[in-house]
């Protein structure tokens, strides 16, 4: 059996799998390091250039300084996650915590559940994000879905409104605001000319704002053994 098995051929865009195979061919390959099943589809990422690379390092920065503020809450960056029948490995998550009510756990050490909100850097792999992974995504109830745009220099998050995603708009100053995430703020502008420093202050003042500091009182209740 075990000689079958190592006969399995690898991954490739294209193919048509059930999860089950899909991670079992995976797992029998461990070369491959970024591979996901939409729609029983596997897709392949391509090479990540230092565009995407950098970029989705600012975002980890700005969603990790979040999660470092706000307990209760846990982070990850290419986690392969179980939602629905598939398998995607989004560029970032930030979810809350099962214990504090989240809607995502571990399962076999994958993320399993819905993520209250996926981040997607998108470049080469734009056309795939905005169509297949956002119909995933918006289905199998993930709250926001944030997808950043570096070809048109664009920031489009989604939030989900009696079952269907609609897009957030900024505020007047031009910041988004996250929904589930109380204090989450972005300045998107800065973000794509990669001003961190501008995106970072911006943050501190939503992790300083009254609606956080009664998000973390909540999520620490809901934690606290009754």
């Amino acid at each position: 059996m075990a000689t079958v098995e190592q006969e399995l051929p690898p991954l490739t865009n294209g193919l048509r799998l059930t999860r089950e195979e899909f991670l079992r061919r995976w797992k029998l390959h461990p070369e491959i390091t970024k591979a996901e099943l939409i729609g029983g589809v596997v897709y392949m990422g391509s090479p990540v250039s230092a565009e995407h690379g950098d970029s989705e390092g600012d975002v980890g920065i700005w969603i990790g300084t979040y999660r470092v503020a706000t307990p209760g809450t846990a982070s990850g960056h290419n986690t392969t996650s179980f939602l629905l029948e598939d398998t995607p490995q989004p560029d970032i998550n930030l979810r809350i915590l099962p214990e504090c009510g989240g809607a995502s756990w571990i399962e076999d050490r994958y993320l399993a559940g819905a993520p209250e909100l996926m981040t997607e850097v998108c470049l080469s792999s734009a056309n795939h994000d905005l169509h297949v992974k956002y119909d995933l995504y918006e289905s199998a109830g993930v709250q926001e879905y944030l997808a950043i745009l570096l070809e048109t220099k664009e920031i489009r998050w989604h939030i989900r409104v009696n079952g269907r995603y609609q897009r957030l708009a900024p505020d007047a100053n031009g910041i988004w605001r996250s929904q589930v995430f109380p204090g989450l703020w972005l300045d998107g502008a800065a973000l794509l000319r990669r001003d961190m420093t501008t995106v970072l202050a911006k943050l501190s003042e939503g992790i300083q704002s009254p609606e956080h500091k009664q998000f973390v009182e909540r999520l620490a209740k809901a934690r606290s053994p009754r």
